[in-house]
């Protein structure tokens, strides 16, 4: 049918431009983040867009239903502007059978909303701690760049050069605040330190030489001094520096099925079945809400009706949360839906609900 066509042109069309500009907007902001930690030091530039590339699936699984959302509220509200839905309904075409004639295209959009949530989501994830477990995320000497002090935790380090394979410093200075009160300060000035490779171990380890260590107490007019020639030297790394992501969101769709009975999965599980309905959802709402008069223009209900779309998917964050905790049933979720879909479905009858219930209230008043 020439007009499914029309439709379906205009809709996809606006949809992937809208999502492409929302993926670019939010992973741009992801990406300069990650491009601070690499100008740090503390990751390799290399890796940047594959990390980026491993996490574009999971960013998609709330960006592709709000895009197609919009697409459908800036298509039905230009149709009602330049009155080409008052053409429609002239010609026997309602709103309503317009909708119906986007269903193949919901189910498409559907399936791919699925496809993001049950395989591609999860395996980026996997892909995403596995690319960062292997290349570590750098802290104590590895940060180290010439003639600057730089912190990573409780240490400060200085060195006035650096060998090209990292492994020889110069003139150094290093500062380690006590962990626990009452406990001193670490100050170690050297002449000279090396790296130390050690098998199994993520800590970074180097022997200094020709040196002064000092123990400080804040606020006491108290410390040490020890002279040496050489000292080993272990800096544990920063636990807090490493990137992750929740454990359950990585796990396959399948396993998350085998261990359902525990509420964090069941949550997770629950999420992945269900949220794809939200485009549904979606089509339900636009119908509903995109409904506009010549002069109040295209984009005048846009913005409400984010809003309440947006509620769905805070709705549904919401929820999980209290799923995880046990709180709540994963049937919650259907729930949910189905209530804005029966929203949906009143706000699309108010031209014929509204006379009636006028009616109503004058008949009880009478």
């Amino acid at each position: 049918m020439i007009i499914r066509r029309y439709l379906v042109k205009q809709v996809v069309s606006t949809s992937l431009v809208v999502i492409a500009l929302l993926t670019l907007i939010m992973m741009g902001g992801r990406l300069i983040k990650y491009f601070g930690v690499a100008a740090q030091g503390r990751l390799d530039a290399s890796i940047l867009f594959s990390i980026i590339g491993y996490r574009l699936p999971e960013f998609l699984t709330l960006i592709f239903p709000l895009g197609f959302f919009i697409g459908l509220m800036l298509v039905f509200g230009r149709m009602y502007v330049d009155h080409e839905m008052a053409v429609m309904n002239g010609s026997g075409i309602s709103r309503h059978q317009l909708a119906r004639l986007l269903i193949p295209m919901t189910v498409i959009f559907l399936a791919i909303q699925s496809f993001l949530m049950m395989w591609a989501s999860p395996w980026g994830l996997r892909q995403f701690e596995a690319l960062t477990t292997s290349q570590a995320v750098r802290t104590g000497f590895d940060l180290v760049r010439p003639k600057e002090f730089i912190s990573s935790g409780p240490y400060t380090i200085y060195a006035g050069d650096l060998s090209d394979d990292r492994r020889n410093l110069k003139d150094i200075f290093f500062y380690q605040r006590a962990e626990k009160e009452g406990k001193p300060d670490v100050i170690i000035l050297a002449k000279e330190a090396t790296r130390v490779e050690m098998q199994n171990d993520a800590a970074s380890v180097v022997d200094l030489t020709e040196g002064r260590r000092y123990e400080i107490y804040p606020g006491k007019a108290r410390y040490s001094q020890a002279e040496f020639q050489s000292y080993r030297l272990r800096l544990e790394n920063d636990a807090e520096a490493k990137f992750e992501s929740a454990e359950v969101e990585a796990l396959p769709t399948s396993k998350l099925w085998k261990n359902r009975q525990d509420p964090v999965v069941a949550s997770e599980l629950g999420w992945r079945i269900f949220v794809p309905f939200s485009i549904v959802i979606a089509l339900i709402l636009a119908v509903a809400l995109s409904e506009v008069s010549p002069r109040q223009g295209r984009y005048l209900k846009l913005f409400p009706a984010l809003l309440i779309f947006a509620s769905l998917i805070v709705a549904l964050m919401a929820v999980k949360t209290r799923i995880s905790k046990g709180e709540m049933d994963i049937w919650i979720y259907p729930v949910i839906l189905l209530v804005y879909a029966i929203a949906g479905a009143l706000f699309s009858r108010k031209q014929k609900l509204a006379p009636k219930i006028k009616k109503q209230i004058q008949r009880v008043r009478s």
